[in-house]
């Protein structure tokens, strides 16, 4: 039999050169793969291979399958935050409510609007805290203290008659009447000094009545004309403490007396012609008395011609109180005219 000589070639073995490419590729192959799963590269896309492998079997889930033949088993994926699966989350997290440590944190992405309006809040959050003044409580008792709505006009209307009735309050507070009475010192008793001293306000109510003792010894009380005893002596106030309590109520105020210069000699004191008023000096009272201008009357015959009143009457003497209750009221006759009068021709001091 004769012999069968098979001729098979195999090929050549591959050389030395291209296996250790092949080796080289395999080892940065690895480390591409394991800079991708670090995140530090992109995945490289590769074309799909339509050539199916022989005996190949089906992929495990989280194997995959390198160059160099070996499996590895590579990290869960990442899961994406998608639009379906946050609502999808938040039905499940309003259904557990009641879990405070699962309810979901307010969304951050907002409208350039909502954004505004944070920055506003937190602007004014930032600003210091205004405090009202606390409230007092209103007294409910609608009988004394009523509410009533008034209109513009009724409001205007009130507010100037508060003007008018604040101008004419003025000069009654700032406006005093003063009589004095005196008793003889000195030498034959020829000096006046100050034994009683009665001031009154613009409505003729009584400020202050002393009788006051004089720093020197008295040698005629002028009974007749002064009203003045010696019983009245017993427990009058002393000149320099009187005086100082008289000028406290007269500084600052108009002063109005009948000669009055004659009262401010016996105080030892200078008051100012601006803030003085004479209604011995006062020509319009003369007028209305049909009595010459140019002539002193007495404040007795004043008082009976234009008040019809009768004062100093009777051997018990003159009351102080009584006669600066009457100058005021003649004053008042003709306030009006003179201050208008005197705001012209202003007197100097």
């Amino acid at each position: 039999m004769s012999t069968l000589l098979l001729n098979l070639d195999f090929g050549e073995p591959p050389p030395k050169k291209a296996l250790e490419g092949n080796a080289k590729h395999q080892k940065f192959v690895r480390k591409r793969r394991f800079l991708e799963r670090r995140g530090f590269l992109n995945k490289k896309k590769q074309p799909p291979n339509n050539v199916p492998k022989l005996h190949s079997e089906p992929a495990k889930k989280g194997v995959t399958p390198q160059v160099d033949g070996a499996w590895k088993i590579s990290p869960p994926p990442k899961k994406k935050k998608t639009a379906d699966s946050s609502s999808g989350s938040e039905r499940s997290l309003d259904k557990k409510a009641s879990v405070p440590w699962l309810t979901p944190a307010p969304s951050q992405k907002t409208g350039s609007v909502v954004a505004k309006v944070d920055l506003l809040e937190e602007f004014q959050s930032s600003l210091p805290e205004i405090k009202s003044p606390p409230t007092r409580p209103q007294k409910k008792n609608p009988q004394k203290n009523p509410i009533q709505k008034s209109t513009p006009h009724n409001s205007t209307l009130a507010r100037s008659e508060n003007k008018c009735s604040g101008a004419s309050q003025k000069t009654p507070r700032k406006m005093v009447a003063i009589d004095c009475e005196m008793v003889g010192t000195g030498p034959k008793g020829h000096v006046s000094s100050l034994a009683r001293c009665s001031i009154v306000n613009y409505n003729g109510d009584v400020l202050y009545d002393e009788y006051i003792l004089p720093p020197c010894h008295i040698v005629d009380y002028r009974t007749r004309w002064s009203g003045i005893r010696k019983q009245h002596m017993v427990n009058a106030t002393p000149f320099k403490i009187a005086r100082g309590q008289i000028l406290k109520i007269l500084t600052g105020k108009i002063v109005v007396g009948h000669a009055i210069h004659n009262d401010f000699k016996a105080l030892q004191y200078f008051h100012p012609k601006s803030l003085t008023r004479d209604t011995s000096h006062i020509p319009l009272l003369n007028r209305k008395a049909d009595c010459p201008e140019n002539v002193t009357m007495s404040l007795k015959h004043l008082t009976k011609k234009l008040l019809n009143r009768d004062i100093q009457a009777g051997k018990s003497g003159h009351s102080s109180v009584e006669d600066a209750q009457a100058t005021m009221e003649l004053y008042k006759l003709v306030e009006v005219e003179w201050e208008q009068y005197l705001a012209q021709n202003s007197p100097k001091d």
